[in-house]
């Protein structure tokens, strides 16, 4: 691919089909020391959402209410 002086390059069709990438959709790049990475916005990243989750108790988790419960218990709740 080429880049045109606008910094823009054209995605290659059977990449955009496989990533589901139509007109109008969002993508984002991840850098690497090695390049970059270039994936659809909207495109579920497996268990992105429990480790955020889990990011966020933990930042948290000296100021949250836990009705009692020890960290813990907490803990063992979400992972039964």
């Amino acid at each position: 691919m080429r880049v045109t002086e606008k910094g823009q390059v054209t995605i290659p069709k059977n990449v955009r089909r496989k990533l589901g990438i139509v007109a109008g959709s969002e993508i984002e790049f991840d850098l690497r020391e090695d390049g970059a990475l270039l994936r659809h916005a909207a495109a579920p990243r497996p268990g992105r959402e429990v480790a955020d989750f889990m990011d966020h108790i933990r930042r948290h988790k000296g100021t949250m209410d836990l009705g009692g419960m020890t960290g813990d218990e907490f803990f063992k709740l979400l992972r039964d």
